[in-house]
């Protein structure tokens, strides 16, 4: 990923869980924070509710897929955190692209205005 960091510490999980805003679409949750940082962080996430570990892991790399195509339109300066739900398993990431495209990066941008 080119303007992004893997966020790895359970601790920086948390806190956007407890403390980030939130955004909502079929297929992923997406939580986000500004910070002062030069670039983005991210980090994937899926639960067991999803199914076992081949859908798991098929859901985080298609949404991985997806963001690395969008990156370049993502706001720079902020973590995130994606959360695959359970449609996440059977959509493809050109559809995850869509919805980061139509609701996600717009959410972001317009609390960014704020």
């Amino acid at each position: 990923m080119l303007f992004s960091q893997i966020i790895d510490k359970n601790k920086d999980f948390l806190f956007l869980y407890k403390r980030g805003q939130t955004v909502v679409t079929k297929a992923v949750v997406v939580y986000f924070k500004k910070t002062n940082r030069p670039y983005n962080r991210i980090g994937i996430t899926s639960s067991k509710k999803i199914g076992n570990a081949v859908k798991r892991n098929r859901a985080r790399r298609v949404i991985r897929a997806a963001y690395r195509e969008c990156e370049e339109i993502f706001p720079i300066g902020y973590d995130l955190i994606f959360v695959a739900r359970g449609a996440a398993t059977g959509v493809k990431s050109s559809s995850i692209k869509k919805m980061l495209k139509e609701k996600v990066i717009p959410e972001i941008n317009k609390v960014a205005l704020k």
